[in-house]
């Protein structure tokens, strides 16, 4: 079913709460979209890629399972998910946000984060992040890691697992729902998956017939939406109106195991491939640039260091994971 549903946010903090249906409410406050530093309006970037295949270099240090990588520029550093064996009767896998201060260095920045993939915030003080522990779309406070709430169900239902999130310049959140860490806990969401919106009107159904939807980014002006199919290898578009609804999806290229993804700031699209251990680069018109390899099972990747042209990838095995990084030519989006 492809839908575009209001439901109820259970519990916000930077959002304001949905209202019951039909009851007037105020609209919230749009900000004017921009991209972030140091992507340049209008600059006309050449080609991403050094040559059609690169190869990215391992960082030295050895990790459970790295997802969601996300450069905080203000702090110079690097923060990702590191993922555990999941314990207890539910089996949910717990999991710390863990940082890299370039070159070498790592540390954990909290402990018990629950967490998947990463985003940063608009207003660059809150790490926004798709959490399977509660099962919600959660916030976390950069300066001293107070977690809230932003999302937690869809008409009144708990989502599967949060997997990967973006976010618009007018504070519009997307996030994926798959259910690779729902584990023994109960289906709320009746055999779907989904991909849902968050605005400060409430929780919005973007659509439900992407079997296991995993990596999602936005275009650099805000206005196409894309998601990763991980069960197809497909990688699908949707026209993002102003207001942040969505139009009908077409299919935008094929990446065997999609996963986690990132943009730079001439709309390059960068798709891990959980398959074969390589971020697929793709033009805007879907055209295939090359591909940039790292170790096996590549999880995810963002663009960071002091100039955004850094690409920071995420890829190992269980028990073996590691960050890997390559210099390009474009500078991108932080997650």
């Amino acid at each position: 079913m492809f839908l575009a549903l209001a439901g109820t946010v259970a519990v916000t903090s930077s959002l304001s709460t949905a209202g019951a249906a039909g009851a007037e409410q105020q609209p919230a406050p749009r900000r004017v979209y921009a991209a972030p530093a140091p992507c340049v309006p209008g600059e006309p970037y050449g080609d991403p890629l050094p040559s059609a295949n690169v190869a990215a270099a391992r960082i030295p240090g050895r990790f459970n399972f790295l997802e969601g990588p996300v450069w905080i520029a203000d702090q110079g550093r690097l923060l990702m998910s590191d993922m555990q064996a999941g314990t207890g009767p539910e089996g949910v896998q717990p999991s710390t946000i863990r940082a890299l201060t370039p070159p070498e260095r790592f540390d954990v920045f909290l402990a018990s984060s629950g967490s998947n993939g990463l985003a940063l915030d608009v207003d660059g003080t809150r790490v926004l992040a798709a959490t399977h522990d509660q099962r919600s779309l959660s916030s976390y406070d950069l300066a001293d890691g107070t977690r809230n709430v932003v999302a937690q169900t869809f008409e009144g239902r708990r989502f599967n697992s949060p997997n990967d999130v973006t976010v618009r310049g007018d504070g519009t959140i997307y996030f994926t729902d798959p259910n690779f860490q729902r584990a023994n806990r109960p289906d709320e969401m009746a055999g779907r998956t989904g991909v849902f919106r968050v605005n400060g009107d409430g929780v919005f159904l973007v659509d439900d017939t992407v079997s296991q939807p995993n990596g999602v980014v936005l275009s650099p002006d805000g206005s196409t939406l894309y998601v990763g199919g991980n069960s197809a290898g497909k990688i699908y578009k949707y026209p993002v109106l102003a207001d942040g609804t969505t139009g009908p999806r077409t299919e935008f290229a094929s990446v065997s195991g999609a996963d986690g993804a990132t943009i730079d700031c001439a709309g390059n699209l960068y798709w891990a491939s959980y398959s074969d251990g390589r971020v697929h680069v793709f033009a805007p018109d879907g055209r295939s640039l090359g591909t940039v390899s790292a170790g096996t099972n590549t999880t995810n990747a963002a663009f960071g260091g002091a100039d955004g042209r850094t690409l920071y990838i995420t890829s190992g095995t269980w028990g073996d994971f590691g960050v890997y990084q390559v210099q390009l030519n474009v500078p991108g989006w932080p997650y």
